[in-house]
């Protein structure tokens, strides 16, 4: 848009400086023929040798000759060949009696009522050297324009680069469960700062409401975790005491569902605190290959009992920022669900894997899997399948799982394993 405005500006000016020249031998083309009409032939010679022996001859640029082109009075030494007598402006390059170098000649060319032939002309020479400066200077005008444009659209993307990338760093880190992250502001009331402040209060409330009901339902699974002990205390009790078989296959099935409900309660309130964002400042180093075989080592033997065999394979100088304790829970619900889950699976592969600086750790069988329309509805919380419904369990673990892998700025995927499920847990660096 500037270079618009420049060039027109230019372009203006040129014809503002060559349209003064031009309406200057058209006032002495007008006087030149008013004296024609009243004096002839003889008076407009007189005039044209008069103005020559003024300053107006300096510039000016005059000749009359005959019917047949002969000159009879001016300061051209032959009427120019290819300069037709229609009146009409036009800018030549034509020598002057006692110049040795051609000059720019703005000239109007017209045949007399006697048929002789009349010019007249001026050097603009001055006013083209004029036009250049106003187009040398306008050009430099457009560069600095140009650069202080870029400059300026550089410094505006960097300084909105910077709002945006405080906006999407407060949201990554709310995303990953760190609630008590804000926007940051400076109170000059502009629209990022308009923007920033209506975020931090949608952040408020939903930092409100997050822990209102994390409250109430850590208060409610805490609350019930002390009942759901003394029950299975009080069955334990009973189951000492009594010897009625009978009674003692009611006792055991109340002291499995009771333990079965003490485990979820557990589970919840770990999934709770995960999502909370606890533990996520007790990541250490960890030895990637060295947990993977710990995790086998403890459930090696029931893997063996339930007719699978167990692969492990990770780098052994893997190092990786981990909260140890709650992936190797979360490797053992894994583990745990294909054993319940994979029947006619022979196989169960752990194995982990640093791609792009994300640590990639997967846990596979070859089972009959999970449909892939069914992925999203096996990570929801309580979530069971209908294949499922019949065997034990709480449709906790996959949320666990899910809920370490956000703690890790990370996500988990159901893919299939052709046969089988693959689970891929990618946890990122803090």
């Amino acid at each position: 848009m500037t270079g618009g405005v420049l060039l027109f500006v230019q372009q203006a000016s040129q014809r503002t400086v060559v349209a003064a020249d031009q309406q200057a031998v058209e006032d002495a083309r007008d006087d030149l023929l008013a004296l024609y009409r009243s004096g002839g032939k003889a008076a407009l010679r007189t005039e044209i040798a008069r103005r020559f022996r003024s300053i107006e001859g300096e510039r000016a640029v005059l000749l009359l000759t005959d019917a047949q082109g002969r000159p009879i009075s001016g300061n051209l030494g032959a009427w120019p060949a290819s300069l037709p007598a229609d009146g009409h402006w036009r800018i030549m390059s034509l020598y002057r009696i006692g110049r040795e170098e051609p000059e720019p000649i703005g000239v109007i060319a017209l045949r007399l009522k006697g048929g002789e032939l009349l010019l007249t002309g001026m050097v603009i020479s001055n006013s083209l050297q004029l036009a250049r400066i106003y187009e040398e200077a306008l050009s430099v005008a457009f560069v600095i324009s140009l650069v202080l444009a870029l400059g300026i659209a550089i410094m505006l993307g960097r300084i909105l680069a910077r709002q945006v990338s405080d906006i999407a760093r407060t949201a990554n880190e709310v995303a990953v469960g760190a609630l008590d992250r804000r926007v940051p502001t400076d109170g000059s009331g502009d629209a990022f700062d308009r923007l920033g402040t209506s975020i931090n209060a949608m952040l408020e409330r939903i930092d409100a409401l997050v822990t209102q009901l994390r409250m109430m339902t850590d208060g409610l699974a805490h609350d019930l975790k002390s009942p759901v002990t003394r029950l299975i205390s009080v069955v334990e009790q009973a189951s000492a005491q009594t010897r009625d078989d009978t009674a003692l296959d009611a006792l055991e099935k109340v002291h499995h569902e009771a333990q079965t409900l003490r485990s979820m309660l557990t589970t919840a309130l770990l999934i709770s605190r995960t999502e909370a964002g606890f533990g996520g400042d007790q990541r250490r180093d960890t030895n990637v290959g060295d947990l993977l075989r710990d995790v086998g080592e403890v459930y090696g033997p029931l893997i063996e009992d339930s007719g699978f065999a167990l692969s492990i394979s990770a780098p052994e100088s893997l190092i990786f920022p981990l909260h140890r304790e709650l992936v190797s829970q979360s490797l053992a619900n894994l583990i745990e669900n294909a054993l319940y889950y994979a029947e006619g699976g022979d196989s169960i592969d752990l194995s982990a894997a640093l791609e792009d600086g994300h640590l990639l750790i997967c846990v596979a069988d070859n089972g009959p899997g999970i449909a892939e329309e069914s992925h999203h509805a096996a990570l929801k919380r309580f979530g069971r399948l209908d294949p499922a419904r019949g065997k034990p369990g709480s449709g906790l673990g996959l949320s666990l799982v899910e809920a370490v892998a956000r703690l890790h700025h990370g996500t988990v995927t159901l893919a299939d394993n052709g046969p089988g499920l693959r689970v891929l847990l990618i946890l990122r660096r803090p």
